[in-house]
Order: structure tokens, then C-alpha cells, then sequence
């Protein structure tokens, strides 16, 4: 699925490149008579214009090879449903053995570099990435809430404490 930054779109001249390309577009498809590729014009001039949006990675371990294990292991899963036999089911059972062992391993090392990072700033006394990164590592995650009035103007941030 794509998604585009629509937030390029708050820019004056992009949203007038958008509009523009768009209604090109549009009337060449008029000129042609074909009004059945529209969704797909519209598509393309948002990619050249907005480009696509790039999601947030929340697991700094996670890389290509983790996807391609992802793959495989959705790859058995669909093997096991169409034909739910036993040696269906032990494969799917292997993959998934293999992959989390891959994953688990992959946060150890993600969680050693971490620790190595930390020993690093305190052995260079670098006392304010030290006490940043335990920190980090004491809270996790905390999403933040914005608060905004009726007309979106921000009242306060609010760090959640749960």
C-alpha cells in the first residue's frame, strides 16, 4: 500500500505543482475520451510531486534480511493452509522455530551494542549521552499527547506515565 507525505502539501507551491499536473492530466484524458485511468494519473502526479511517505522504524534491529525471514515464514503459514498435512505442519513449526531464534539474537545484539554505547560514554566521561541512554533504557517507550484548544493551537504536551 502507498501512502504519500500530504504534508508537502501545506507547502504553497507544491500544492499548486499538484493542482496543476493533475488538471493536465485530466485534460488530456478528456481529449482522449478515457476516463478510466484517472485514479492512476492522479497516483502518478502524486509521486512525482508528494513522493511517498516513509514510515517510522520503531525496531532499530529489524533489517531486510528479518523481512525476508518474515517472508518465509508467511510463505509456510499459506503452504500449511492450503494443505494442512503433517509435514506441512512441522515445517511451519521449523520456520518458525528459526526465524525467532534469528529475532531473538537480533535484539541481543541490538541490546549488547546499546549496553557497549552506554560503557563507552562512561569510560570518556561523556556524562550527558550516559545518563540520556539510561534513560532510555529505564523508561522505553512513552508515547506523548499533544492537547490543542478548538481552533488547534497547542495548550500543553503530555508525556504519558503509564
Amino acid at each position: 500500500m502507498e501512502r504519500f507525505n500530504l504534508r508537502k502539501l501545506n507547502e504553497l507551491r507544491v500544492r499548486k505543482q499538484c493542482h496543476i499536473k493533475i488538471s493536465n492530466r485530466y485534460a488530456a484524458l478528456e481529449k482522449l475520451g478515457d476516463s478510466k485511468d484517472i485514479k492512476e494519473n492522479i497516483k502518478t502526479s502524486a509521486k512525482e510531486n508528494l513522493c511517498l511517505y516513509e514510515l517510522k522504524q520503531h525496531k532499530p534491529w529489524f533489517d531486510t534480511e528479518c523481512l525476508s525471514f518474515l517472508k518465509e515464514m508467511k510463505q509456510a503459514k499459506m503452504q500449511w493452509l492450503q494443505d494442512p498435512d503433517d509435514s506441512n505442519v512441522d515445517n511451519l513449526n521449523n520456520v518458525r522455530c528459526e526465524d525467532s531464534r534469528y529475532f531473538r539474537n537480533r535484539k541481543k545484539e541490538n541490546l549488547k551494542a546499546k549496553t557497549d554505547e552506554l560503557e563507552i560514554n562512561s569510560m570518556t566521561k561523556n556524562i550527558r549521552d550516559l545518563y540520556r541512554g539510561i534513560n532510555n533504557f529505564k523508561k522505553g517507550y512513552q508515547p506523548k499527547t499533544n492537547i490543542k484548544d478548538e481552533k488547534g493551537d497547542l495548550l500543553r504536551l503530555q508525556q504519558y506515565s503509564g
